[in-house]
């Protein structure tokens, strides 16, 4: 099933759009809280919260560009990632599949290094607005943690 973002919104390049690929990281710290950042100024979604990560490169797993993707923004290392679900949402700029995976373990302080913000979370989050891909990611959680209130204050 493909989440569809804004459907009221017309697709750029029409119906024949390739799948862009997305590794994301669901940063999990050991008191249970979560990593947002915010979409930095010019992109698009700017000041919309989600989980850090960014596009595959041609050759790279998604281990990999999860691992480069994290330094370049956040100037975190990672050891592992743990693949955990695969979402398809449809943007109106972009046809993404994103490849989330819970990373548990890090190390160096994070740096914002694309002039974003961040926050650690907990459920319900108390950023706005969240990424409409984000929204489902939230709701997994809340199943694991057998949460059953409001993930995210409206949009």
């Amino acid at each position: 099933m493909v989440l569809v973002a804004d459907p009221q919104t017309a697709r750029s390049a029409g119906a024949e759009r390739n799948i862009v690929e997305v590794a994301v990281g669901v940063l999990i710290a050991a008191d249970g809280s979560f990593l947002l950042t915010s979409r930095p100024p010019g992109k698009v979604y700017a000041n919309y919260w989600e989980f850090p990560g960014g596009k595959l490169e041609a050759g790279e797993s998604v281990q990999q560009a999860l691992k480069r993707e994290l330094h370049e923004e956040l100037g975190i290392d990672i050891d592992a990632a743990t693949p955990w679900k695969v979402e398809m949402v449809d943007y109106p700029h972009a046809l993404v599949r994103l490849h989330f995976c819970k990373v548990h373990s890090w190390s160096g302080a994070l740096q914002m290094r694309e002039a974003q913000s961040f926050a650690w979370q907990q459920l319900p989050v108390t950023v706005a607005p969240v990424l409409p891909g984000t929204i489902p990611v939230l709701q997994w959680l809340a199943a694991e943690r057998g949460y059953s209130g409001v993930t995210h204050r409206a949009c």
